[in-house]
């Protein structure tokens, strides 16, 4: 296997050909290591260097020998070094491994690498002082996304067929839509986050991965979700194997199709072109279209969210080893002091908030069986766009700048929904456009179902990693 052979498959794919014998999980590794070193010189996408010897991993679960890399997001595996994107945070290890990471490791996923992110992971923009911008392999000029930029990259350049991330207000979906890539953000406790924490950021982030294609999503959905040993809360358990949804019918659906933020901001023209051509395939698949979208309250959208960033600030100032403010980016500061400051009736005032968003959204679910928005509100941004070092930004001016150029993810971080971005769109310039679906609580069954009925078949033919996303691949739906 070479190594443009080797990025033209997908995981369900490779780990077929391991299976059958057509190649060995020592060989797949070899070439896989060569591709992300390949293209990790070119996309800036690792947080450290490879590792020496793969992580410890079943030898027979589903995705066995699949080669696979970690989010440098926190404690993810036993004994690695996470720095949270941050010059401050001196690589600590992990005292021991995430139940997803156990679940992962069962899977058979083969662990090379650890992926860039942004410092604190509070970023749409993965540029981090710490190892420099990640580049987009569809435009060196143009950024990934944020947080699970590092990932999207790899991923994207057909580095590793599938990549750890995951998604605080976007940081899954964000990097799919700047990428060409799959990006689903399960509901609230669907995919465990324990054992350390209860609830991941109150409810309001979730951990997954970035794919190529909706089977592979489907087929790690199977492999990793349900709840942990004594989990706060879990999701309605699936009525049947994710896989199953691929070739199921969802039947006719209610379908709402916004273009307008819901903080005002302006959408750019291509963007909102590709939504409204999704929302045209629907209708062509049978299901009932119409414009609408749901009220939200912003300010308490915003409210929400800061607290969860302060809660991530929490965790660091609490740390035994707390960050030396210095050595951290201007807008981690400013978070780091409005932690300090921030009291138990902000707590309360933020909660309600949160819970006040999540019930309106969970009634507009009661008329509409899905949402189909804009991931982003802009095509992949320049490098420095989001100016996340700026001494001049305020926590306030941060948000309105990072949710200028994505407004439409975070809602569904606070309200607990379950949400995908689809590689739907091409801009003039050849740049990946991604369209968001968002259903009822508990559902993704019908965003995996819809998926499927939007994708066309596996890309064949060479892909592989250095470039062959800017010669044109994958450069439509993503396959199911």
């Amino acid at each position: 296997m070479d190594i443009h052979e080797y990025g033209s498959f997908d995981a369900v794919a490779l780990s077929e050909l391991i299976k059958k014998g057509e190649v060995t999980a020592a060989e797949v590794e070899a070439v896989a290591r060569e591709a992300i070193l390949a293209a990790d010189a070119e996309l800036n996408g690792l947080a450290l260097p490879l590792f020496d010897t793969a992580l410890a991993h079943a030898g027979d679960g589903p995705f066995a020998g699949v080669p696979f890399l970690i989010k440098d997001h926190g404690p993810v595996a036993e004994g690695m070094p996470f720095f949270l994107g941050s010059r401050a945070l001196p690589g600590i290890p992990a005292q021991r491994d995430t139940d997803l990471m156990t679940r992962f490791r069962a899977a058979g996923l083969r662990t090379l690498g650890l992926t860039a992110a942004p410092e604190m992971a509070l970023s749409f923009a993965t540029e981090p002082l710490r190892s420099g911008p990640v580049r987009n392999p569809y435009d060196l000029r143009v950024g990934v996304g944020g947080s699970s930029g590092g990932a999207a990259a790899l991923v994207a350049a057909g580095a590793v067929p599938v990549a750890h991330a995951s998604d605080g207000a976007g940081s899954i979906r964000v990097p799919a839509s700047c990428c060409g890539l799959v990006g689903l953000k399960p509901s609230r406790g669907r995919v465990t986050s324990g054992p350390d924490l209860g609830e991941p950021m109150l409810g309001m982030a979730a951990e997954f991965v970035l794919t190529r294609t909706v089977r592979d999503t489907a087929h790690l959905l199977d492999a990793v979700h349900g709840p942990g040993l004594g989990d706060k809360y879990t999701a309605p358990p699936p009525r049947r194997r994710y896989v199953e949804e691929l070739t199921a019918a969802p039947g006719r659906l209610r379908v709402a199709l916004t273009t307008d933020a819901w903080s005002g901001v302006t959408v750019e023209e291509e963007v909102a072109t590709a939504t409204l051509e999704a929302g045209r395939m629907l209708e062509h698949l049978g299901h009932a279209v119409s414009l609408a979208t749901l009220k939200v309250d912003w300010d308490a959208m915003l409210r929400a969210i800061t607290l969860e960033a302060v809660v991530i600030a929490s965790m660091l100032i609490r740390a035994p080893r707390p960050p030396d403010p210095e050595r951290m980016e201007a807008v981690s500061r400013r978070l780091l002091r409005l932690a300090e400051g921030y009291t138990a009736m902000d707590v309360m005032n933020a909660l309600d908030a949160q819970n006040r968003v999540t019930r309106s959204v969970a009634a507009f679910f009661e008329e509409y069986d899905l949402l189909v928005t804009p991931t982003l509100g802009r095509l992949p941004a320049e490098h420095g766009t989001l100016r996340y070092d700026d001494p001049e930004h305020t926590w306030a001016s941060w948000l309105d700048d990072m949710f200028a150029y994505g407004p439409f993810t975070a809602v569904f971080n606070v309200t607990g929904q379950p949400a995908i971005s689809l590689p739907l769109g091409v801009s003039r310039s050849g740049l990946p456009i991604g369209v968001q679906f968002v259903a009822p609580y508990g559902r993704e069954d019908q965003l995996i179902q819809v998926a499927a009925q939007l994708s066309p078949e596996p890309p064949r033919g060479p892909g592989g990693p250095l470039g062959a996303p800017r010669s044109g691949w994958p450069t439509g739906p993503a396959a199911p």
